[in-house]
Parts: C-alpha cells; sequence; structure tokens
C-alpha cells in the first residue's frame, strides 16, 4: 500500500511518499487511510477531508493557498484547484509539469 506523510494535525492535505493509487496509508498526524480518486504522483498532495471553494488548503499547520473550486476528499491538490498564497503567478504554471508558462529557466 503506498504512503502518504500529514506533517501537522490541521493539515487538510498529504503528501505522497510513491506514486498511488487506490487506498492509501496516511502516517504522521492523525494517522489513517484514504481512498485515492485518482492516480497521484510522488510528492504531490491528497486532500484528507472535504475542502470547500475559497477554504484554505493547510500544510505545515499554515494555510498554503485556497480552493480555486470544491476539492473532495481524495482528490489531488495542485494547480488546478489550489491557488498558491506563497506565489501570485502561480496561475501561469502548466498544471501537469508546473513548469511556468510564462519564464525560461536557463
Amino acid at each position: 500500500m503506498t504512503t502518504a506523510f500529514r506533517i501537522h494535525a490541521a493539515d487538510n492535505v498529504a503528501t505522497l511518499l510513491a506514486d498511488g493509487e487506490g487506498a492509501v496509508e496516511v502516517r504522521g498526524e492523525g494517522a489513517g487511510e484514504v481512498t485515492l480518486l485518482e492516480p497521484i504522483a510522488l510528492g504531490h498532495k491528497v486532500a484528507l477531508a472535504d475542502i470547500a471553494k475559497g477554504a484554505a488548503v493547510v500544510k505545515f499547520g499554515i494555510p498554503i493557498g485556497t480552493a480555486s473550486r470544491p476539492i473532495r476528499l481524495g482528490e489531488w491538490v495542485h494547480l488546478h484547484n489550489l491557488t498558491s498564497s506563497f506565489d501570485e503567478r502561480s496561475g501561469g504554471f502548466d498544471l501537469e509539469t508546473g513548469a511556468s508558462k510564462d519564464m525560461a529557466y536557463d
């Protein structure tokens, strides 16, 4: 079974420690299990609860962004449904790769 890690008890997302599909064991604060609604890649986040549009997405015990649409328990949390609180340009990144659409990194 794939594992995800929840860093802080207040977190509503966990980070996948390997590519995952189906059931995932959540370790760390508030250990348990979640069923992924879609395959999620290593290092990406999964919602540990339903998150309403406009609600905070919490990781490390702090809000890292805002849900740009409703996010369901077990859903992949990334740029397609999250507006970052740390980078106002986050909307300018490719949804699949995270690569910037407006700046070349050489």
